[in-house]
């Protein structure tokens, strides 16, 4: 799959004068700026006849990083900052949206929404043949740059043998996946997280001792149903496959996946079996990830 294509918003009908005065009124809100600190700016800008943000960097009042984060609340789409909401720090789209990584994860997905979303899919499976090869991880960040797009999104993490999710987004909730599928919990353990406006998790739950039978239930293709019904995107985090089959399960239920495997760890001969064991079970294998971070 290219990564390489990023995506350029277009702002061209917003007026400058509009884009300016909101600026400086979100820095005021955002703490940046004190009342003094704005007329400061204010007068200085007028002076020199300059924008209001290069006036507030020139008094070293702010900093780049502040004015991309006033942008970011302006164009709605927010980001957290260092340490902010207690959530891993492996969540690199929440935290540092302007990085490479997180570009070639905008370009992914821009690539999954042109093959699979736009087909009227909305669920797809992560899967890795290796543990480490950081399914967890693109899971996650991929569920977030989906929710920044403005699409209610929902990760479950169906890796009921060593799961993150509950971890990387800091949940309270310890009931999740396997309590709903023995009937012991329903939908309303899902958690939407505040700090992300469109994001939802279903964490593991309680991990059990038979994972795979849980997996094969009818209840996970009901519990599938349901929210397919009221979530645009659903990102399904999974075990690795080479210990057990559970992915294929989940793989099923989602009938979509995207493969990831590491930079210079992964072997061809994982992919191929991992590849025959989706193919044999009907799964459509949507890309493939190369992950490097």
């Amino acid at each position: 799959m290219d990564l390489t294509n990023g995506i350029t918003p277009a702002v061209s009908n917003i007026k400058p004068e509009k884009t300016e005065a909101n600026i400086g009124k979100l820095l005021l809100d955002l703490g940046k700026l004190t009342p003094d600190e704005a007329e400061r700016v204010l007068r200085l800008q007028k002076q020199e006849n300059i924008r209001f943000g290069e006036a507030a960097l020139r008094l070293g009042f702010i900093n780049e990083a502040d004015i991309r984060q006033a942008l970011s609340v302006q164009f709605e789409y927010p980001y957290l900052q260092t340490n902010e909401g207690g959530f891993s720090p492996d969540l690199v789209a929440a935290y540092q949206p302007f990085s490479k990584q997180v570009e070639a994860l905008r370009a992914l997905r821009t690539q999954l929404i042109l093959r699979w979303f736009s087909e009227g899919n909305k669920a797809l499976a992560v899967v890795s043949a290796k543990s480490g090869d950081g399914c967890s991880y693109i899971a996650a960040n991929l569920a977030i740059v989906f929710s920044q797009l403005g699409e209610n999104t929902l990760l479950i993490d169906a890796n009921l043998r060593e799961p993150v999710q509950h971890r990387n987004f800091n949940l309270s909730e310890p009931r999740g996946l396997s309590d709903i599928l023995i009937g012991r919990s329903g939908p309303e353990v899902i958690t939407h997280l505040g700090a992300f406006e469109n994001l939802s998790v279903l964490g593991a739950g309680t991990i059990p001792p038979n994972p795979q039978e849980l997996l094969a239930r009818s209840s996970f293709t009901d519990l599938m149903n349901t929210v397919m019904g009221d979530y645009d995107v659903i990102i399904v985090d999974t075990s690795s496959t080479e210990h057990s089959s559970d992915a294929q399960s989940v793989a099923g239920r989602c009938r979509g996946t995207l493969v990831v495997s590491r930079v210079n760890e992964t072997k061809l001969q994982d992919l191929n079996v991992l590849k025959d064991q989706l193919g044999g079970v009907g799964v459509r294998i949507v890309g493939a990830v190369a992950n490097q971070f």
